[in-house]
This record gives structure tokens, sequence and C-alpha cells, in this order.
């Protein structure tokens, strides 16, 4: 009887076991998808136009790197890790090197270079591991996103491109450049135009708050139109109001208007400039952080100088001064109350900045031998005084300058916050005699290279992170910035032990070296460390964009 009993319960505990069997076969199913590595093996051999293989993936996630391969067919990638080759028209030995995506520069300033005949290759961001760059920043740059994005697809461009509707010239397209307030028609005219251009591709909207005429519209005005792209899931970008003293004002209005905008805020060169400013860059993070928290998705992008760059006039004139353009700046120079207002401000913007030794000019189409020398040097050449080079320099049509105003402590804490991605600030450049910034030609080179292999301010991985999959997210691509099956075959392969930036601000001009490899949609914009000069970038919409 207990024996016969023993079966009963044994055929029962069969029949229960088995029955369970598809169940624990689609939980172990489940458990591998949502926790296996994107470097995952293929189900069957492939076939790739381009195998690199044996090098170190960085996926740009931030996850360890593995020693693997990756598979491009046509413009998508088709294999990341291990996997059975079927057969590869082209196979590159990867070994030593390091495989990740592509970069993409949030804040570059590329919006005519980029449709022009003579640098729309976009060299100089291809040969730092570029492979997507978004315009439109500061405010500036066409409102017309769907004719600008059109431009692009119609003679290629050596990198892709996203575009932000720029306020700063919206602003002036609806009313000049005047300083007062917008009248309610006027402020539905850039809402109208905004909705245009966000259903044409936008990727948000972008405030440039220290340019005229960016910086006369005032945060109710800002709020207004950015309810409009908010709408469509666009982000907000700011080049802030204050980037001295006033920091965290400025870092607060941008969190008010995307906050009542309904977007997500970016804070663009996340920076304290200006020697009385140092150190702010910690409370300003802390304020990120707190809206974070909040739910509020707050994020910002930096480059490695401690030098900005921008024109003298946005850096040395009060903003008043400059409203209905420069004929109108230079009918007040000849007014007395109203030079003797601006030489006040000017004075003291010399004078914060060392007596014009921090400032050095980079460009000067009236006074080309300027070029390469402070504000400081070229008085003392002169025998003059910095505030009149200054104010000569004006009067004469202006001129480029960098200002080194950061702290290096800023920057590199900057850098390890997990939410700051990489950015250049700069724009695609032809070797000329001009001495621009050389964060056109170095920034993620040097990022990588100098902070995170040299320095270790930064792991490698997040390193990466801060230059593909992060600028990704904060942009809403779903199919570019990470090493996945099925994404854009954006990609980049170089040499950990190489790569270094070799401009300086004497000599900007230079190439970074130790990149190796560089694939835009799958084409080879660097092959062999050399750029190709293809033109296999195109315009990327916003999903909701036509």
């Amino acid at each position: 009887m207990q024996s016969a009993d023993c079966k009963v319960k044994s055929e029962r505990l069969k029949r229960r076991f088995f029955s369970w069997l598809p169940h624990f076969a689609l939980c172990s199913l489940h458990f591998a998808l949502f926790t296996s590595s994107p470097i995952a093996a293929a189900a069957e051999p492939i076939k790739a136009d381009i195998l690199l293989k044996g090098g170190t993936i960085f996926d740009g996630t931030n996850s360890d790197s593995k020693v693997g391969d990756v598979a491009i067919k046509g413009d998508r990638i088709v294999g990341v890790g291990k996997f059975e080759v079927m057969s590869a028209e082209w196979e590159i030995d990867c070994t030593g090197l390091v495989i990740c995506p592509g970069f993409i520069d949030l804040h570059n300033h590329s919006d005519s270079q980029i449709v022009s005949p003579k640098t729309r290759a976009n060299v100089n961001f291809v040969m730092q591991g570029c492979t997507t760059i978004v315009t439109g920043n500061c405010g500036s740059g066409p409102v017309d996103c769907g004719e600008y994005l059109a431009k692009i697809d119609s003679a290629g461009a050596g990198t892709n491109v996203a575009h932000l509707l720029p306020q700063g010239s919206l602003r002036g397209k609806v009313l000049g450049s005047v300083q007062r307030k917008a009248t309610a028609d006027e402020v539905q005219q850039m809402r109208e135009l905004a909705d245009k251009a966000m259903r044409d591709g936008a990727f948000g909207m972008s405030t440039g708050l220290i340019y005229v005429p960016s910086s006369y519209a005032d945060t109710a005005e800002l709020i207004e139109i950015a309810k409009v792209v908010g709408k469509h899931g666009g982000i907000y970008a700011s080049h802030i109001r204050g980037e001295g003293k006033d920091l965290l004002d400025s870092v607060a209005e941008a969190i008010k208007i995307g906050r009542e905008g309904g977007c997500p805020i970016h804070v663009s060169h996340f920076k304290a400039s200006g020697q009385d400013a140092w150190g702010l860059i910690r409370p300003a993070a802390q304020l990120i952080e707190e809206s974070r928290k909040a739910g509020l998705k707050v994020t910002a992008d930096q480059y490695p100088y401690i030098a900005s760059s921008t024109s003298l006039d946005a850096t040395i004139l009060p903003t008043w001064s400059l409203a209905g353009g420069r004929e109108k700046l230079l009918e007040r120079l000849k007014n007395k109350e109203q030079t003797a207002r601006i030489v006040k401000f000017v004075s003291e913007r010399i004078e914060k900045s060392d007596d014009g030794e921090r400032i050095r000019i980079t460009s000067c189409e009236k006074h080309p031998k300027y070029v390469g020398r402070s504000i400081a040097d070229i008085a003392k050449s002169e025998k003059s005084k910095p505030l009149d080079v200054a104010l000569k320099i004006t009067r004469d049509g202006g001129a480029g300058i960098v200002n080194f105003g950061m702290s290096e402590e800023d920057v590199r804490y900057a850098m390890t916050l997990p939410w700051v991605a990489t950015a250049s600030d700069g724009r695609a450049y032809l070797p000329s005699a001009d001495k621009p910034h050389p964060r056109s030609y170095g920034t993620f080179p040097r990022k990588i290279g100098e902070y995170s292999v040299k320095e270790n301010v930064l792991p490698l991985s997040a390193a990466i992170r801060s230059c593909t999959w992060l600028p990704a997210d904060i942009l809403g691509l779903t199919d570019r910035g990470r090493l996945a099956v099925d994404h854009f075959a954006d990609v980049v392969v170089f040499d950990p032990k190489k790569i270094r930036d070799t401009a300086t601000f004497d000599k900007p001009h230079q190439y970074a070296t130790g990149l190796q490899y560089v694939f835009v949609n799958g084409e080879p914009a660097v092959k062999d460390g050399e750029a190709t000069g293809s033109l296999a970038g195109r315009s990327l919409k916003r999903p909701d964009g036509k």
C-alpha cells in the first residue's frame, strides 16, 4: 500500500514538473534577454561588407569592454561580439585597438559650413571620430529646418547632421534685432514657426542668451515657444544668460523654461567663466542634480579646455549697445553719453581678463597682424591701453577671440558628472591664417586620450559614453550612439595608446593622432588614419518630423 502511494505521488510530481517546463523555459528566455550584454552572439552565420576583427569593444553604455568583432552590412551593424561569419568583403584586423560608436557632437556651429562645397566633408570633425553633429546652437542658424535638412541631403555631408531650432534667429525673423518685449501676435508667429520646424524634424530649440537678439527675450516669451517644442518631444538647449557669478540664477532659469515648457533641459558648454566664478560649477551641478531627483531630465555638455571662444563684441560689449546691428553700435560710439556707458562696461570686462591678457584674437579682418596675440600684448607693442585696443577693434568691425576664463579644476570636475556629455562648440574649418580655438580639431581625442587614458580623470568606458550613448539619449536617437545589431553603422576604431589631440592655441589646424578608421552609415570617412572625403552623412530628423 505504501509503495502504491509512492507511485501515485511520483506520477503527480512528474505531471506537475512537465506542465511547468514551458513556463520555466519562457522565464529563462526573458532573463537572458533582459540581462544579457548588447555584445551577443548572432544566431546564424553573417554575410558582411566590413568585418572589424578582434578589437576591444566599448558599446557606448559604460558597460565593461569585451574583445570581439563588429560586422557591417550596408549602413547597419549586423554583428557585435562573438559570431560566425559566412563571408566578409573587407576584413580589418583591430587587435589592440578600440572599437566604439561614432562620436556625437551635441554643440556644433557648422550651420553654413556643412552645406558649403568647401567644408561639407567636415574633415576636422571626422578626424576626431565624429559621425554626427548638432547644428542650430546658441540660438543661431537656419530657422527653416526642412529647407536646411534638404540642402544637406542634396549633396551629402561628411557627418550626419541633426538640427535645433535657433531661438535667436527665430526672434530676428519676426522682430529683427530690436530690444523690446514681443507682442502677443509676434509670440504667436514665433510659435507657428517653431511648430513647423519641429514637424520638419528639429530635435528641439536652442537659445543663446548672451547674444543679440536671443538675449532680448524674457523668460515668459521663451516658455511660450518651449511649450510648442515640448509638445513635439523636443529638448530645450541653452547657452544660459550668464556663466560667471550669475551662473546659479541662469541655470535656474533654464530649468524653469524647460519645466514649464514640458521639455528636457540641456545646458550648453557647462562651465564657470571668470576667476570670480571659479568653484560655482559645484553648486550649479547640485542644482541640476536636485532637479533630476525631482523627476526632470536635465543634462549638460562640456568641451575639455579652460578657454572659451566667441566674438569680441559678445565678450566685452553690453547687449543693449548691439541692438539694431553694427551701424547702430557705431552711432552709439559717436554719442558722448552712450559712449561713456559703453566704455565703463568694456573697461570692467577688460580689467577682469587680467587687463586683456586672457583675451586672444583668433581672427580679425581689418587687423590680421593681431591674430594669435592677446589684447594686452597688442597694447604693449602699440604703446596703448588694452581698453583703447579693444575699442579700436570694435570700431573696425570686431574680431573673433578665445578667452582663458575657466579653471582646470572645474573642467575636470564637470567631466566626471554622469549627465555631462562631450561637445566641441566648434565648426568645420579649412586650414588658414586664422587661429581658432583648437576644440574644432581636438575635443573628442582630448577627452579620451588626455583626460581618460593619460590622466585617468574618468574611466575610458565613461569617456566613450560621454561622446556616444549619452548624447544620443539626450537627443532621443534610438538607433545611433551604441554598438548594437540593427543600429546605424557609425563606428570608430582608434589606438588607445596613440589617441591624442595635437591642435594647440598657437597651432590649431592640426588633426588628432590615433584614429584609424571612422565609418559613417557604413562608409569609410577615415581609413588608415587619413580622411577619405566621403559624403555619406545624412540629415537626421526627430521621429515625429516628416
